[in-house]
């Protein structure tokens, strides 16, 4: 995945969760911070990489270490996470 790409990611990721309660202690918790819930869908470079939230939630399941104390946490896990399905 090029540099821009993974940062066009990171970016919208950010955005849609750093409204969230944190510490976040589950998945579950994630969800109220997302502007269409479950369906909310992030994109980058032109729909190279697409996905919805609830995707993302069964892509990550076994990959996340909950609880979260902040956003860059949570993102820099997340962007991990695809890379290691090899979303990204």
């Amino acid at each position: 995945m090029s540099d821009e790409l993974e940062a066009e990611l990171r970016a919208e990721l950010k955005d849609a969760f750093e409204n969230a309660d944190y510490p976040v202690k589950n998945q579950m918790g994630l969800v109220p911070a997302l502007p269409n819930g479950p369906a909310t869908k992030f994109e980058a470079g032109d729909g190279e990489v697409s996905f919805t939230a609830m995707e993302l939630a069964s892509k990550l399941s076994g990959n996340a270490d909950f609880p979260y104390d902040d956003v860059d946490s949570l993102v820099d896990d997340i962007i991990e996470g695809l890379k290691d399905d090899g979303t990204l």
